[in-house]
């Protein structure tokens, strides 16, 4: 398969999933349904909600310059908020596209050499999953006789038990075969592997390392706090408890990731979260909608702007290298 053809998949996949997921969830749930929700919601917690994704992207972008520090490199901070939102932006078109992006704004604006910026962005990323697998894990931890009364009721006990054990076991099995294995396949996992773990201990040899992990903690605690303040714009989700938040912002995270910006995918995920806690399916769908297209119309008009204006803001430094080079 040549590169054309994965790249076309890499895009259509998304895409069609999101197709297939927008008509399953109304044709369970019309648009009838929840328009009502739409003009009953109180949009003061969405703004607020908003403010606090905001305030996660700038932090963002503050963030990366620790990481190009210890490089020699010294990154404006209006050059940084740019490529960040360009980098949302363009992952709406073509998932994980915003991160080449990213790098070349650096490359062209900062005179960073492009491995190099993409090295930081591959280390952020895995910055951000380790926090995302501590959210988890607290979830896991708050909500755990929850989670396994769930289990139980749709698996026996005794087949949870041994199904613990085969996924050890599995585990296990694939770890030996990594670690001994001289195929292609161990190697690229042995090397992934090792990559996230350089990533990760990298950031303990950060001059500013505290002040990195603040930022990356404050990004995603505002990224929850989001979520959770929007529930307060519909009504019906009043009381809602804080597992279902936690479970559905974890379930929401992953569907931004995997497709273009979570379309259609993000509020059916918010939909099957809620729904383990009963609640109704159409004000959660309704959330669902609101807090994505609110996100994304931030996204959309400040990475829209952002592409207009970063060559402006650089364009003195542009005319300076042009009249060096005459």
């Amino acid at each position: 398969m040549n590169k054309t053809a994965k790249k076309t998949i890499k895009i259509l996949i998304p895409l069609l999933l999101a197709f297939f997921f927008g008509w399953y969830t109304f044709s369970r749930i019309p648009v009838s349904d929840i328009i009502p929700y739409f003009e009953s919601a109180n949009y003061s917690w969405i703004i607020l909600g908003v403010f606090c994704g905001l305030l996660s992207h700038l932090s963002r972008a503050y963030r990366w310059k620790y990481m190009l520090e210890p490089m020699g490199y010294s990154l404006r901070f209006p050059n940084s908020i740019m490529a960040v939102f360009i980098t949302y932006l363009a992952n709406y078109g073509i998932p994980r596209s915003g991160e080449v992006l990213r790098a070349a704004v650096l490359t062209n604006y900062e005179d960073v050499p492009f491995e190099k910026g993409f090295g930081t962005i591959i280390a952020e990323r895995v910055a951000d999953f380790v926090v995302l697998l501590g959210i988890i894990a607290i979830t896991l931890f708050l909500q755990f006789d929850f989670i396994y009364n769930i289990l139980a009721a749709s698996f026996q006990p005794i087949k949870l038990i041994i199904g613990g054990f085969v996924a050890l076991g599995a585990f296990a099995i694939l770890f030996i075969y990594i670690t001994k294995s001289k195929s292609k396949i161990a190697l690229k996992i042995k090397q992934f592997i090792k990559g996230l773990v350089e990533g990760v201990l990298s950031i303990f040899k950060m001059k500013h390392k505290w002040a990195f992990i603040f930022h990356t903690l404050f990004i995603w605690g505002m990224y929850l706090l989001m979520f959770y303040i929007s529930t307060f714009a519909i009504v019906e989700l009043d009381n809602i408890p804080v597992g279902a938040v936690l479970i559905a912002f974890i379930a929401a995270s992953f569907t931004i990731a995997a497709t273009n910006g979570g379309i259609v995918v993000y509020p059916l995920a918010v939909v099957a979260a809620f729904s383990i806690f009963n609640i109704p399916e159409a004000p959660s769908l309704a959330f669902g909608w609101i807090i994505w297209s609110a996100q994304t119309f931030l996204i959309i008009i400040l990475g829209s702007l952002s592409f207009i204006f970063l060559p402006v803001y650089n364009r003195k430094k542009t005319t300076i290298k042009i009249n060096k080079t005459n």
